[in-house]
């Protein structure tokens, strides 16, 4: 940065001003450290062996942005737009099993984790299991690409859709820090918009609850046993137990009485009727913040307990047909010409999905796969895995791709090739660890949404909030719980081009 003074303010002026926005900065850091720890803005301190495991114990505020981040009204106003397309696509896609079991045929081959899941579709489909009552808690990820001056998905999340309860709490404080600050750093905390989304989902789920229409039965929360995301779950059940005081919750963890999908296992039971009973409890919902990934089943006694669940009565979300459509195979299936038509008749929301998807390719597509050798920089490989640190690359991109072709084998279906997104990046504060720095930036939207229908009867279709994560621009990936980005929240501003030259 120059260290000269802009034009018509003296250097004496600018270094009083300099110092003055320091002394603000410093100020407002601290400010926010005390706004998290108050108000349960924190996650577990991974320097704490028990803060995975013992709620209370080894508390950190969760990393935040102290800022929120500027955001085009019109891309916010597109990105709200399509919650509920894709939540209706989510719901029609899943009914259609075939299309499932066709598109990750290959995949199943090469990939254990998405073979064990399509195992119990395939059980369900044999006995024409259907889902009369169906729940979606989604996320669809987006960035602002600079490149093609558009929004453009990154992914859509179908299971376990976290920070619902935190990033509803950036938002309030951001709103906090600008109603204090906001006129000495020219910025108006009324252009934040809103953050409701874990009352959403409280809602969602207590609607649910109603659906099934047993007032002895529970909402059960299925969790991983060290979880240091846990917070931001207690926050959905604080909301339920708060707003709707009849509803018995029944979430699962390893300690206080909370148990694993082991455990599940172990004391669950499906009744000739499907009743889903667990430790006693009919169970009228299941709700999985576990279940993604292949560590959650360390054991057949995990998957016993998933496929268990799914033969049951009980309304799960997401069921594993649900599940599946989130996978990235399936979304690069959904770009393919003609496909969306497969489940959608509205010509006008087929061409606002088409807009936002980015370029998605499977590595059958041999002159895609001979560009991404040769420049590997714009594009991104993925597996079919959730969470972050599980894309790659650059120069990592390059040898696997050309190890797989020289492999020559079914290893390909594992991946697909996405087209990498070049967000603007800007200058952000950062605060983890009680430490507040400054580095280049950017970000990353996601905007939630809230489906349920029973039967032929839409009861909900609703966007619900966001989450906004923001990371150091050097890095490739983006999970706030995997330790790569942080909260944030978004300012909304009259800009609409996106592009830096």
């Amino acid at each position: 940065m120059s260290a000269e003074a802009p034009l018509g303010v003296t250097p004496a002026a600018a270094a009083a001003e300099g110092e003055e926005m320091v002394a603000v900065v410093d100020e407002m850091a601290e400010e926010a450290a005390v706004w998290c720890a108050v108000h349960g803005l924190v996650v577990g301190d991974r320097a704490e062996p028990r803060s995975g495991t013992i709620p209370g114990v080894g508390l950190v505020h969760a990393p935040f942005a102290l800022l929120p981040t500027r955001f085009p009204a019109s891309f916010w106003k597109q990105a709200r737009e399509l919650a509920p397309i894709f939540n209706d696509l989510v719901d029609r896609v899943s009914l259609d099993g075939e299309f499932l079991q066709d598109s990750l045929s290959r995949t199943r081959q090469v990939d254990d984790f998405t073979s064990r899941l399509l195992d119990i579709h395939a059980k369900m489909m044999e006995v024409n299991k259907e889902e009369d009552i169906r729940l979606g808690l989604h996320r669809s990820d987006y960035m602002l690409d600079s490149e093609t001056n558009s929004l453009l998905q990154i992914e859509l999340n179908t299971i376990s859709s976290s920070f619902p309860g935190l990033s509803s709490l950036v938002s309030e404080l951001h709103r906090t820090l600008l109603n204090r600050h906001g006129k000495v750093l020219g910025l108006d905390s009324k252009r934040i918009p809103q953050n409701w989304v874990a009352t959403q989902f409280a809602e969602a789920l207590s609607m649910a609850w109603t659906e099934f229409n047993n007032k002895s039965a529970v909402i059960m929360m299925v969790v991983q046993p060290e979880e240091r995301n846990m917070y931001d779950q207690y926050w959905l059940i604080n909301h339920l137990k708060e707003s709707y005081p009849f509803i018995i919750c029944f979430f699962f963890c390893c300690n206080v009485e909370l148990k694993t999908l082991a455990q599940v296992e172990a004391e669950g039971q499906v009744l000739p009727d499907g009743t889903l009973v667990v430790d006693g409890q009919t169970v009228s919902v299941v709700y999985f913040r576990a279940g993604y990934s292949p560590n959650d089943y360390p054991s057949e006694a995990e998957w016993r307990a998933r496929l268990l669940m799914e033969q049951s009565s009980a309304i799960k979300c997401p069921s594993i047909s649900y599940h599946l459509v989130g996978t990235k195979k399936i979304q690069q299936e959904l770009a393919k010409p003609n496909i969306l038509e497969r489940f959608l008749n509205n010509k006008e929301d087929i061409a606002k999905l088409r807009k936002c998807f980015a370029g998605l390719w499977s590595l059958d597509n041999e002159e895609i796969v001979k560009t991404a050798i040769e420049k590997p920089d714009l594009f991104v490989l993925k597996p079919q895995r959730e969470g972050g640190g599980n894309n790659i690359y650059g120069h990592d991109l390059r040898e696997t791709l050309v190890r797989l072709q020289k492999e020559q084998g079914e290893a390909l279906a594992a991946y697909i090739l996405m087209q990498r997104i070049f967000p603007r990046a800007s200058l952000t504060h950062l605060v983890q660890g009680g430490v507040c720095f400054e580095d280049l930036t950017i970000s990353e939207l996601g905007i939630f949404g809230a489906y349920l229908r029973n039967k032929d009867k839409v009861v909900l279709n609703n966007q619900c909030g966001y989450l906004m994560r923001t990371k150091v621009s050097s890095s490739n990936e983006g999970g706030v719980a995997a330790g790569f980005a942080v909260l944030d929240s978004i300012l909304l501003t009259d800009e609409v081009i996106l592009r830096t030259n």
